[in-house]
């Protein structure tokens, strides 16, 4: 049996959940916390990774769902689904800094994956990674996400998505097949 799976339920975020998705995201990715984990950005970037305004408007999105993992009543995890026509877009996943490393992340991008299929029947799962995080892409890789080498720019001077500690950032587009 998955232990990692034990105890998991997945339910879509309301209104509700804002405030305490925006604090999982939040120490997933930013400042000291963060770096109980792995998926850590502190080092490349300061400042905010969302705020209750951009974690409500996916909530609110008829297009998106924001998938609330918990464990015995406590969130533990999140990650967005967004129908964007034949494919989906993954993104917002974060998984508490002190559950990271034990395979929790594997089971909810598996379910994610599942949902995208059977809520809106499509064959592909995008998502964007910043292009200097090497072990996070190589970690989807595992995943079966591959590198498109298409790359976007950073929101260099949008503090609503950090404050950049290096002048090299940029999205890369990774892309799985969903069978």
């Amino acid at each position: 049996m998955d232990t990692a799976a034990t105890g998991l339920t997945f339910r879509d975020a309301t209104d509700d959940d804002v405030d305490a998705l925006v604090v999982l995201i939040e120490s997933a990715y930013r400042g000291d916390d963060s770096r109980a984990g792995w998926t850590t950005e502190a080092d490349i970037l300061e400042g905010q990774r969302t705020d209750p305004e951009g974690v409500l408007a996916v909530v609110k999105s008829p297009d998106s769902r924001l998938l609330v993992v918990e464990r015995d009543g406590h969130v533990v995890a999140c990650c967005q689904l967004e129908h964007r026509g034949d494919h989906a877009y993954f993104g917002m996943f974060a998984v508490s800094p002190q559950l990271q490393g034990g395979g929790l992340g594997k089971v909810i991008i598996t379910e994610a994956e599942r949902a995208a299929r059977e809520t809106w029947g499509v064959g592909e799962m995008h998502m964007t990674v910043i292009s200097v995080r090497n072990d996070l892409i190589a970690w989807y890789e595992r995943r079966g996400y591959r590198r498109t080498g298409r790359m976007t720019p950073f929101p260099y001077g949008d503090e609503r998505f950090g404050i950049p500690q290096r002048d090299d950032l940029q999205f890369e587009l990774l892309v799985k097949e969903l069978a």
